[in-house]
């Protein structure tokens, strides 16, 4: 070790010298190996979701929402998948029946399994639109959905940044400017430190129902602390938000505009 020292202290000057010469080339270098590493990981995320679409669309009885989700479920037993799973499923589906929600946003479409289980359980004139940042995996999840038996105009799927796609969601849900109405219910599920600014956004362009909304969390990691900057946002807001459930999964929030928020 010493003698590395000995050996590289003269040679600190050089190091430096070429360091500061070939600085462009090597920030250019850093950035294309982390370029790399985001494609290997999308790239492995699209297998995924293609081989659990395979499985689904191959397997499952065509227009049957329950048997779409079962083998989601079933796939999911003994392979990896981006499906929220049975668990987080049914407080889910409890929430959808409590809200009887008729506007209905999800950010992170996935492979459509989250989709499919709030379709199941919108009224007939319900609404659902859904973004996804993925083109493949909004193209595999918008074709479940389909196969589920439901048709488009129950539905949208959105192949875009939630960022981009927020400021566009009025015409999407058949909203006017300066109604109260808007979004019953809210989905986050993409990347958790998008979902404070989306949040934020939504409110901003008055999306979310200004009688109550309910916005739901999910904790794909479940570590504590993943949440923490949007929790300390809303529990700083108690005059328009209330955590109602909070569990290491998922977070129930309710927003509501008029009046106090219930507790």
């Amino acid at each position: 070790m010493w003698l590395m020292m000995v050996i590289s202290v003269p040679l600190l000057p050089a190091i430096i010298m070429m360091s500061k010469r070939y600085r462009v080339k090597i920030t250019a270098l850093c950035h294309a190996v982390v370029a790399w590493v985001l494609k290997l990981a999308r790239g492995g995320r699209v297998v995924c979701v293609r081989s659990t679409h395979t499985f689904v669309f191959s397997k499952c009885t065509h227009g049957d929402a329950r048997s779409v989700l079962e083998t989601f479920d079933l796939y999911a037993e003994k392979h990896a998948s981006l499906i929220i799973g049975p668990r987080t499923g049914e407080v889910l589906d409890e929430v959808v029946r409590r809200v009887h929600p008729h506007r209905v946003l999800e950010l992170g479409t996935h492979c459509g399994y989250s989709s499919v289980r709030m379709l199941r359980l919108l009224p007939p004139a319900g609404r659902l639109v859904t973004v996804e940042l993925d083109p493949i995996t909004a193209e595999l999840g918008e074709e479940i959905i389909l196969v589920a038996g439901f048709k488009h105009p129950q539905f949208q799927v959105l192949t875009s940044t939630s960022a981009d796609a927020i400021p566009t969601l009025r015409p999407c849900l058949e909203l006017e400017h300066g109604t109260s109405v808007g979004l019953d219910l809210v989905l986050m599920d993409h990347d958790p430190q998008q979902y404070l600014p989306d949040l934020l956004a939504l409110e901003r362009e008055g999306l979310l129902s200004a009688a109550g909304c309910c916005v739901l969390l999910v904790n794909r990691e479940q570590r504590a602390g993943c949440l923490r900057e949007i929790l300390d946002h809303l529990r700083a807001r108690q005059d328009h938000y209330c955590i109602k459930t909070e569990l290491h999964f998922i977070v129930e929030v309710f927003y509501q505009k008029e009046g106090d928020c219930p507790g």
